[in-house]
């Protein structure tokens, strides 16, 4: 099974719905048919996905309070069949009659809300605020721009209500209501190694090895990522060149960042440096490494001494306050006229 151009629904946030219990999908529903291979390459996918929204949702929610880009956001991720390679095979392999259901359940529902709770992954999705998604027009198979679509429609309903109704494959509506995080999705894409982030997006490749990492290692590198994004990397790229200096640059200082974010969502802020001294030793390639970043050696050294200055901010004040104390490798666009 082939999985691409994975786009989360609305990115992370609660679910408060007034109930105590989560909403599940029925093992009835699905067919006898179908096939235990499709369903367990899907749902050992999932699980690495649901992994990447819970430590995104962390992060994304812990700093909204410092990202000047922060906005309105839901607590999960739905999957539109049209993305795979074989979707029929993973509509019959799930016992959906349409092409949406529930990817990852919300991150945050367990513990935002007294009465709050969660849409259960593989959950049927027929409607979003009443528009019958499945009736967009999408390509038969390897399509991504649908999903896009459906997650543009649902930024737009929560900027203009501050919230979003979900209908389910029984008829059921439910309201999801928005929480503050700052504005990057997560996604998982099938393959690959990598790690990127694109100025609003984080995407991590399935085989990428953090996910065999403790958690707050694995948080690491999403940090690195999330901060590319809120220190706007790429829009200074973007203006100034890629060249080789001005990448390491950016990503010394995405490197620096790593624990401010980290402190944020709860997490140690030194698990940065231990991940550096994980990941590094394996992975940085050496004498062979991309002349675009320092070497793993010095990556940490870099985070560590930044690790400490953040654990004395927490000491004196609780928070770790970024944007006001974080010293820049780089002059934003904006302060250089």
């Amino acid at each position: 099974m082939k999985r691409i151009g994975f786009v989360n629904l609305a990115g992370f946030g609660a679910l408060m719905l007034g109930a105590a219990m989560p909403v599940t999908a029925s093992a009835a529903a699905k067919p006898a048919g179908q096939s235990a291979e499709i369903l367990a390459d899907y749902h050992a996918f999932q699980m690495k996905d649901q992994v990447l929204q819970q430590v995104g949702q962390k992060l994304a929610r812990g700093n909204a309070p410092y990202c000047v880009n922060a906005r309105l956001t839901i607590g999960l991720t739905l999957t539109d069949m049209a993305g795979y390679s074989r979707p029929d095979e993973v509509r019959t392999a799930l016992g959906l009659k349409g092409d949406f259901a529930v990817a990852t359940a919300g991150g945050f529902a367990r513990d935002s809300q007294a009465d709050a709770y969660q849409l259960a992954p593989d959950l049927e999705i027929t409607a979003v605020d009443g528009a019958k998604i499945n009736d967009w027009p999408a390509e038969k198979r390897l399509d991504w721009k649908r999903l896009k679509r459906v997650h543009d429609f649902v930024d737009a309903s929560l900027i203009g209500n501050g919230e979003v109704a979900l209908t389910l494959g029984g008829g059921q509506a439910v309201t999801l209501y928005g929480v503050p995080g700052c504005a990057t999705r997560f996604e998982l894409k099938s393959g690959g190694k990598k790690a990127l982030a694109d100025g609003a997006r984080v995407q991590l490749g399935a085989e990428f090895p953090g996910f065999a990492y403790p958690e707050d290692e694995f948080a690491a590198v999403v940090a690195h990522e999330l901060a590319h994004n809120v220190l706007e990397h790429r829009k200074w790229l973007d203006a100034k060149g890629r060249g080789r200096r001005a990448i390491r640059a950016t990503e010394r200082e995405a490197d620096r960042l790593m624990p401010w974010l980290l402190a944020n969502a709860g997490y140690d802020p030194r698990a940065a440096v231990r991940f550096m001294e994980r990941w590094g030793p394996k992975h940085s390639k050496g004498i062979f490494r991309a002349r675009t970043h320092d070497g793993w050696d010095e990556r940490a050294e870099f985070v560590a001494a930044e690790a400490e200055i953040v654990t004395a901010y927490l000491a004196a004040s609780g928070t770790a306050d970024w944007p006001q104390f974080f010293r820049r490798d780089i002059a934003p666009l904006d302060d250089e006229g």
